[in-house]
């Protein structure tokens, strides 16, 4: 199927390692121009060579620290004047806060929804403008899971970002745009070998994931480029799992 992606453009952030290389190369391979971030610049270089060996435009490589207080701002602007244009936006930076004490300081608080909810709306936000008045627009947020076993200052900037995403949608879907969110589940990354021994994912596998077993990134790659493509125009304002069955949630 042809994803009708060679003429457009995409900002990924997040893309060093994990999910967000995995979506950074997937749409690199069906001809999108790529502005790509993370705070890793050796990283970036990594994807953007693997990207040109592969045939692919190269990228953008945009080194970004996105709890810094104007950064969205500033990449959002930078990617612009890179590409031109940014067709497409991938919010993949983030990660887990799993706050296990009954008490957590307001700094672990401000740190974790700043990171999981304020730069992906304020990117967004910077953004969309500009997607309205092209007539065409895609944002794509890589979220979480919804059924916390106890607090998560992600989960809860996770679940702000549903909300919003879903209302935003409703905004700018007759000017082209559609807004789409997708939660992981047990997808393979630097992050889960880190915090997961291979007893417990082997565990998680046997017992909790009806495939019996965790996610590649690739998987979870396919779908966010197709979200991502002229082909999902009909498709806004939904959260999608990919998580092999895990959430045991109906809709």
């Amino acid at each position: 199927m042809d994803l009708q992606l060679t003429d457009k453009t995409a900002l990924v952030t997040g893309a060093s390692v994990g999910i967000g290389r995995a979506i950074a190369l997937s749409l690199a391979a069906e001809g999108a121009q790529l502005a790509i971030s993370a705070r890793r610049v050796d990283k970036l270089q990594e994807v953007s060579e693997v990207i040109v060996a592969a045939g692919g435009k190269q990228p953008v490589l945009l080194a970004c620290d996105l709890y810094q207080a104007d950064a969205a701002k500033q990449l959002a602007a930078q990617a612009t004047q890179g590409l031109g244009r940014v067709d497409i936006l991938i919010n993949n930076a983030g990660g887990s806060r799993s706050f296990k004490d009954l008490h957590v300081g307001e700094e672990a608080w401000q740190e974790a929804i700043t990171l999981n909810f304020h730069r992906p709306r304020q990117l967004a936000d910077a953004l969309i403008d500009a997607m309205v008045a092209n007539g065409w627009g895609r944002i794509v947020n890589i979220t979480g899971k919804s059924e916390p076993e106890h607090i998560n200052g992600a989960f809860c900037a996770k679940a702000a970002m549903h909300s919003w995403a879903k209302g935003l949608s409703r905004m700018v879907g007759k000017g082209g745009v559609t807004v789409n969110c997708i939660a992981p589940g047990r997808i393979f990354s630097e992050q889960i070998l880190r915090n997961y021994s291979p007893e417990y994912r082997q565990w998680q596998s046997d017992n909790e994931i009806p495939v019996g077993r965790y996610g590649d990134a690739q998987e979870l790659a396919d779908l966010a480029v197709f979200l991502a493509s002229p082909r999902a125009s009909y498709i806004t304002g939904t959260v999608i799992p990919v998580d092999g069955g895990l959430r045991k949630y109906q809709f």
